[in-house]
C-alpha cells in the first residue's frame, strides 16, 4: 500500500512539473564582471534547491560535531545506568537462588557504580533497595554486624524520601523480621510500632507482631494480634482455634494470685471466655490459687449447656469441675440433678456429680452415683479407678472398713 501511495505522489509531481516548468521560457542572468552567466529559470530553481539541501546537510554535520562530547557523556551515563540495573537484577536473582555471597557482591557493585558516577540520575529508591538487598543477603549469612550497617545506611537514605513510601515500609518490616530471627523482641516491637496504622494491620506485619509478642512473653497482646490475624484469614479455622486457645491458657497461667487471675479473665475476649476449653483451664488455675468460687462461676454457663458440648470439651469441663468442688454451695444441687437426669448413661458425668454430692455430705446419693460410675462397663479404666477410690474414702469416713477394703480391691482390679 505504501508503494502505491509513493507511485501516485511521483505521478502527481511529474504532472505538476510538466505543467509548470515545461513551457517556462524565463532566463536568469548572473553578472560577475567581466562574465555573465545565463541560466534557464528551471535550472536556477534546481540549483537553488540543491544548494539549500547541501547547506542543510552541512549545518547538521557541524551541529553533530559540536554535540558529540555531550552525546558521548550521555552514552556513558546510559551504559552506567544499564550496569546498575544489571547488577540489581543479578542481586535479586542470586538472593532468590540462595547464593547470598554473590547477591551481596552484586548489590555492592550497583552501589559502587553509583558512587563512581554521582551524576547518574537514578531513581532515589534504587540505592535504598540495593542496601536492603545487601542486608538481606548478609542476614542469610548470619553476618549481623554488616547487616545492621547496611540497614542503617538504607534508613539514613530513607530520610530524603517522602514519608509513607513503600520502600520505607518494607525496610521497617525487614528490620522487624530480622529482630524476630535474632529473638530480640523489644527491637522488633519498636520497629513495628513505627509503622503507620494501616501498614501495621497488614497480614505480614501482624504475623511479625504475633511472633514478637510471644517472644516478649506478652500473651494478652499476642492473643489480640492472633484474633486480628484470624479475622484477616491468616490461619485456617482449626489452626486459629488452637492458637487462640494456647495463648489464652498461656495468659491465664501467668496469674500468681486470685486477683491477678480475675483481671486476666476480664481482659480476655468474650469469645475466649465462651470457649469451654479456656474456661476449664481458667477454673483449674483458680483452684490452684484457691479461688474455687470464681472458677465455678466461670464454668456455670458451660455446665448449663453441657449436652451441647462435644465429647472433648465436655470432658474438660467435668474434670475442671471436680477440682473446684471445695465449698460447693447448695444452689448447685438442682443443676447437678438436672444434668444427671439429662444424661443418665454418662459415666463421667455420674462420677463428677457423685463427687459433688460427697462434697455436700449427701452420702447416700453420692454412694449410688459413684457405684453406678464404677460399675459402668463402657467407662474408662481410669474413671472406674477414681470412682472406686471415692467410694472407699466415703466408706472410711463412715467407719465401714470392710466396705472400704472391698472398694480398694475393686479399684485394683479396674487397672
Amino acid at each position: 500500500m505504501r508503494q502505491v501511495v509513493w507511485l501516485l505522489m511521483m505521478f502527481a509531481i511529474a504532472v505538476l512539473a510538466a505543467s509548470t516548468l515545461g513551457a517556462n521560457d524565463g532566463l536568469v542572468s548572473i553578472y560577475w564582471a567581466p562574465w555573465r552567466v545565463d541560466l534557464s529559470i528551471n535550472v536556477f530553481v534546481l540549483l537553488l534547491l540543491a544548494a539549500g539541501f547541501v547547506g542543510h546537510v552541512l549545518t547538521g554535520a557541524v551541529a553533530g560535531l559540536i554535540d558529540l562530547p555531550q552525546r558521548a557523556r550521555q552514552w556513558r551515563t546510559q551504559q552506567r545506568e544499564a550496569a546498575v540495573q544489571r547488577a540489581m537484577r543479578e542481586a535479586v536473582a542470586q538472593l532468590f537462588a540462595g547464593r547470598y555471597g554473590r547477591a551481596h557482591k552484586a548489590a555492592q557493585q550497583a552501589l559502587d557504580i553509583r558512587i563512581q558516577a554521582p551524576d547518574l540520575k537514578l531513581d532515589p529508591d534504587l540505592p535504598v533497595l540495593a542496601h536492603l538487598l545487601s542486608a538481606s543477603a548478609l542476614h542469610r549469612l548470619q553476618d549481623q554486624g554488616r547487616r545492621d550497617e547496611q540497614l542503617s545506611r538504607a534508613q539514613a537514605l530513607l530520610a530524603d524520601l517522602p514519608s509513607g513510601s513503600a520502600i520505607g515500609e518494607g525496610a521497617r518490616m525487614l528490620a522487624a523480621e530480622w529482630a524476630v530471627d535474632d529473638r530480640d523482641a523489644d527491637r522488633a516491637l519498636d520497629q513495628l510500632g513505627q509503622l503507620p496504622a494501616g501498614v501495621a494491620r497488614r497480614t505480614h506485619a501482624l504475623r511479625l507482631k504475633l511472633q514478637a509478642t510471644r517472644l516478649a512473653r506478652q500473651p494478652l497482646e499476642a492473643l489480640k494480634t492472633a484474633r486480628l490475624l484470624a479475622k484477616h484469614q491468616g490461619f485456617t479455622p482449626a489452626a486459629a482455634q488452637g492458637l487462640l486457645r494456647s495463648l489464652a491458657v498461656e495468659a491465664l497461667d501467668t496469674a500468681r494470685d486470685a486477683d491477678q487471675l480475675r483481671r486476666i479473665w476480664l481482659q480476655l475476649d468474650g469469645a475466649d471466655r465462651r470457649d469451654p476449653y479456656v474456661a476449664a483451664r481458667a477454673a483449674r488455675r483458680a483452684a490452684a490459687v484457691e479461688a474455687p468460687s470464681d472458677a465455678r462461676g466461670w464454668l456455670k454457663p458451660h455446665w448449663e449447656r453441657l449436652t451441647e458440648l462435644d465429647e472433648r470439651d465436655r470432658g474438660d469441663v467435668l474434670d475442671a469441675f471436680v477440682e473446684v468442688l471445695p465449698g460447693l454451695p447448695a444452689d448447685w444441687l438442682p443443676l447437678l440433678e438436672t444434668a444427671v437426669d439429662a444424661s443418665p448413661r454418662d459415666a463421667h458425668l455420674t462420677y463428677v456429680v457423685g463427687r459433688a454430692m460427697a462434697e455436700r455430705q449427701l452420702w447416700g446419693r453420692a454412694h449410688r452415683l459413684l457405684e453406678s460410675a464404677a460399675c459402668a462397663t463402657d467407662a474408662a479404666p481410669a474413671l472406674r479407678l477414681k470412682a472406686w477410690r471415692a467410694l472407699a474414702e466415703i466408706a472410711e469416713s463412715e467407719g465401714d472398713e470392710a466396705l472400704a477394703q472391698r472398694c480398694y480391691r475393686e479399684a485394683a482390679r479396674s487397672l
